[in-house]
């Protein structure tokens, strides 16, 4: 048993609800919360691990604390981070991205993540995205960190964004759009999101509510933490940024996750 789940460290994680076996979920028939987690930087520990919540505070592991797939099968570097799960707008399929990493190798040492789709959040297909081969431009890439997805009304498509560094450039916010078939990306990524600092970004994480588009990143300045940008449109690169950050600690943090409270108006805001 596993309780706040967020507080281990190295863990980044993101939550959904679900009800298996339906279509056209509404709202009301949520019961729980799915959190997607992996556990440290030990090779053995860059795996995907599933917890399951009543209320989305109190997390409780699932398969006695074990990966759910085994790293070696599904990435090209034998690990994955940072995991992000989410449902299909029509409730019939799971989507997942993760960083094809492992962070013995260096911390940029990675060029890939990996796209996973599954109808019963059990049996899982796999593809690997290597960005510096499947793109041309990108011989200076440095690192591929922190996929996540969101549906783009406005496109019809499945957008992932993930943070990239080049050369001595800082790390910075991409998006891309998967295709059908959530196995590869269709479109070359392109800048999302650049703070007005033009220093790094990453751990990205978008929240729709009431048509404004919530971004959630962490800073990689002296004073590491969360802050927020929002647009009302997605791809602009129009973003309005807040002041101040988010974070109740003087502690430098990361990885945040936001989610809506099912049955409420209420958001939760996660991190570590």
């Amino acid at each position: 048993m596993i309780k706040y789940l967020f507080s281990v460290l190295s863990l980044l994680f993101t939550c959904i609800t679900f009800a298996q076996g339906k279509h056209q979920i509404l709202e009301k028939d949520y019961k729980a919360y799915l959190f997607t987690y992996f556990t440290g930087n030990n090779v053995e520990d860059e795996a995907i691990h599933f917890a399951i919540s009543p209320d989305g505070y109190n997390y409780y592991a699932l398969n006695n604390n074990k990966p759910v797939l085994n790293s070696k099968e599904i990435s090209s570097t034998g690990g994955v981070r940072d995991p992000h799960i989410l449902r299909s707008e029509d409730g019939s399929y799971f989507y997942m991205v993760v960083t094809d990493m492992t962070s013995y190798k260096g911390w940029s040492s990675n060029r890939a993540m990996v796209l996973l789709k599954s109808k019963d959040l059990i049996n899982w297909t796999s593809s690997v995205v290597n960005i510096q081969e499947r793109f041309s431009g990108n011989e200076d890439l440095k690192r591929v960190w922190a996929p996540q997805t969101i549906y783009d009304k406005e496109a019809g498509k499945y957008m992932v964004y993930f943070s990239m560094k080049h050369g001595d450039q800082a790390d910075i916010i991409y998006y891309a759009y998967a295709n059908k078939d959530f196995t590869d990306l269709e479109t070359r990524p392109k800048p999302l999101f650049i703070p007005t600092s033009k220093k790094a970004c990453i751990d990205g994480d978008i929240v729709l509510k009431d048509g404004v588009y919530h971004l959630f990143y962490k800073t990689e300045t002296d004073k590491p933490g969360i802050k927020v940008a929002t647009t009302t449109n997605l791809t602009s690169g129009e973003w309005k940024e807040k002041e101040g950050y988010l974070q109740q600690t003087k502690e430098s943090v990361e990885g945040s996750s936001v989610f809506k409270m099912k049955n409420s108006e209420q958001y939760i805001l996660m991190y570590i």
